[in-house]
Order: structure tokens, then sequence, then C-alpha cells
């Protein structure tokens, strides 16, 4: 995200932003930017209707700048397309005072965004939107025989670029039937290799499968590259690193990410970070249960006894409808900070928040044990019902093997190896 210009003011934390988004990761760090009530201003395509002398209307299209106040906004992954949807709060032309208008900022589009006040977590993001170096740097292919999802992987997003499907019948003596297919699938793999990942920019290609399909398949590309003259294929090999999955569906992308042997090459990435994190905080609550929390009033009491070392939580928590509700994360996330402690915001768009959504969306690793934190919580109410997601006698608990389980129906040593199996 390339930064135009910056006007905030340090007595209260109002202001704008002027930015041009030039890549996809830089939408959606605009569409976790841009919150309801906020003014966005940018250049859109309005229809307009004029009536001639003869009573005739003729419709055009022109280009005009649009300042909506926000009441929705979406993002489109794939189209790399943000929609803001709203409210004109500035005199037009050509469209009146509080008619409804949807902008779409795409790429390359300059925006203006104004806010009553920039909180720690907006200003964060938008640091971490202006970092060249949280490009999507990493890509996955995790595969099992006639399955395959090749993915690019960001600070905050996993994009399936390409899914290849190929039944591939089984080994019989004197038919070639098998070799067939399997060749059909390698080569649609490697097609989206070529297709999908500029080994240019990319640092990294993790190339994970049960048994030995990944090693198959590594001897297939990379002898198709050099029949075909694939130079940079050929230059990049040793960019390509093979690990154990346990499938081939997408989110074996966690297992690749989760190998210490993975982690440890690319530990300074934000989406590894975040999963070494994680991985922590499932492995305390296993063998410290009193230095590891979640949950929003568990995490809130920790830290006013200033015992929160790490603090884990989702960004969905920060799209909330309820301004209050988000504010509260907001002065949570500023609170740790100012204690010292260190804070990893997960995108849902990751396995890896998927995984913590689970666990109620906040999770904490605490500098020392707090045996009594749970006795006090039946004094706390939670105004937003923001651990509803593990108090609710009706919540179902995905135990990633196809089941639904209720919560209040599992002890801590029956959760455990559900939650810990996609990182063990």
């Amino acid at each position: 995200m390339k930064l135009l210009k910056k006007q905030i003011l340090a007595k209260n934390g109002a202001g704008l932003i002027v930015f041009r988004p030039e890549e996809g990761e830089d939408l959606w760090h605009a569409f976790h930017l841009i919150a309801e009530g906020d003014l966005v201003r940018t250049t859109t395509l309005r229809k307009v209707i004029r009536e001639g002398s003869t009573g005739s209307t003729t419709s055009t299209k022109i280009k005009i700048s649009l300042t909506i106040e926000v009441e929705k906004v979406d993002f489109d992954a794939e189209a790399c397309v943000l929609h803001i949807a709203g409210v004109n709060r500035r005199e037009n032309a050509h469209v009146r005072l509080g008619a409804y208008h949807t902008l779409h900022l795409e790429l390359h589009r300059d925006c203006t965004l104004e806010k009553d006040r920039w909180d720690a977590v907006a200003l964060k993001r938008l640091d971490e939107a202006c970092n060249p170096e949280m490009g999507a740097d990493v890509a996955a292919i995790v595969m099992e025989l006639g399955l395959g999802h090749l993915c690019l992987i960001s600070g905050h997003m996993t994009i399936t670029r390409a899914r290849i499907e190929v039944h591939i019948p089984k080994k019989r003596a004197g038919a070639s039937n098998h070799g067939k297919a399997t060749t059909r699938f390698f080569e649609g793999m490697y097609q989206a290799v070529l297709r999908h990942i500029d080994l240019s920019k990319i640092r990294c290609v993790l190339v994970g499968s049960p048994g030995f399909v990944k090693d198959d398949f590594m001897a297939y590309m990379f002898s198709q590259a050099t029949k075909h003259g694939e130079k940079e294929l050929l230059k990049s090999k040793s960019k390509f690193v093979v690990c154990h999955t346990a499938s081939g569906h997408k989110r074996a992308v966690a297992d690749m990410l989760a190998d210490p042997s993975i982690s440890n090459q690319l530990i300074e990435t934000k989406v590894v970070g975040d999963v070494v994190a994680l991985n922590k905080f499932l492995k305390m609550l296993a063998t410290d249960q009193d230095r590891a929390y979640y949950g929003y009033n568990h995490v809130y009491r920790a830290n006013e006894q200033l015992a929160v070392e790490t603090l884990l939580v989702t960004d969905t928590l920060f799209q909330s409808r309820s301004t209050a509700e988000r504010l509260r994360y907001v002065a949570l996330v500023e609170a740790v900070t100012a204690n010292g402690g260190k804070v990893h915001i997960f995108s849902n768009l990751h396995s890896s928040g998927e995984q913590l959504k689970q666990v109620s969306g906040i999770a904490a690793i605490l500098r020392f044990p707090i045996p009594d934190l749970c006795e006090d919580d039946d004094d706390v109410d939670s105004d937003d019902g923001s651990e509803k997601a593990f108090d609710e006698n009706e919540t179902n608990f995905s135990t990633g093997y196809g089941a639904q389980v209720a919560v209040d129906d599992l002890g801590l040593d029956d959760m455990m190896p559900m939650i810990s199996s996609a990182f063990d």
C-alpha cells in the first residue's frame, strides 16, 4: 500500500489518510481499516439520467468523486475488489446529499479514509500495510493422489489459486489407466505452478503430501521443466521445500507451517509467527493450564494483574457492528501493549485464525501462573456475549473429524487432542 497523505491529530486521534492499494493484500488491509461511520472518498461511476426538451431521457455513466459515510463493507478476495456502501455526505452536482451509493475500490485507485479516532489497532494495521516485506512471499502446494491445492500465503491471507482434482483408478496388473491418470494429475499441478507462482518474488514454495506423492511430483515437475526449458523454475529449485502433510486439503497448509523444520526457516514472516504463538498456547493449555486462558473475561482479568505475556486475537473481533464492543477489544490490545505484552492479530483468512476462532477468538499466554482465575469468572457478566462460543449449552465444537459435540460435554483432556491435532 502506498501512503500518499497522513493527517492524524495526536490529541484525539482524529484525522485522515490518502492511500493507493497496489496489490490484493492492500485491499484486505483497507477492509479492516474501514469501519461503519467512517468517511470514504474515491472516484466512482454514477448513472446520470438527463431529460431532453422533447421529454425523452438519456442515461450516461460519468466519473465523479464521491464521499460516503460507511454503512457496510464487503471484500471479494478472488476479484480483488472492495465494496463500500453508504450515504453521500458531501455536496455533488450529480448525487444529492443522503443518497445511497456503493463505491468499488480497486487496485491503483486513490482513496481517502477519514476517522473520528484512529486507535492503536488501526494504526498498527496501517503500518503493516505500508511495509513491503508483508507481501505474499510463500507459496504452498498440498496434495494427495488425485487432489491438490496451490495457495499463496501472505501476512494476512491464504488464497487458493488452483484446485486440481483427477479421478485416479486403482492399480491393476496389465492396466495403464492408473499411470495415465497420475500423469494427468501431475501435469495439472505443474501447469498451476507455472501459471500462479511468480518465482522471482516468492521466497519459498512448500510442497507437502502423505507418503511419496510429493517426491514423485517434484521429480515429474523438474523433468518437465528440463524438457521444456523452463529456466526460471530450474533456477529456483532450491526454493522448493518438501514436508509431510496428512492430506491434500487446504487445511493441511497449517500442518506445514506448524512443522518446526519449516517454521524455523520462515519464522520472520507474520503468518508463521502467528502459527507458532497459537501452537505454544495450545500446548500450554494442555501442560500448564494456569498460564493459558481464553475468552474475554479471563484475558481481561489476567491483564488487570499485568500477567499477559502474549495476546492472541482474531481480526473479526474488531469488525463488530457494535462500536462499544470494538472499542473494548481495542482497549484491551492497547493495555496489553502498554504493559509490555506482545500482540498477535490473526487473520480469519488463515487456518490459524480459524483455529483461534474456535476458542472464542481471544486467548492469552501468561507470564506467571494464576490458578484461581476461573473461580471468579461467574462474577463478571459478558455484556456482548463475546464468550458465548463456550458458554451456551447449545454451542457445538468441531472435532475436525466431521463430528459435532457439545462443549459442555467436553473436559479439557477431551478438547486438547481435537484442537492440537492440526498442529502436532
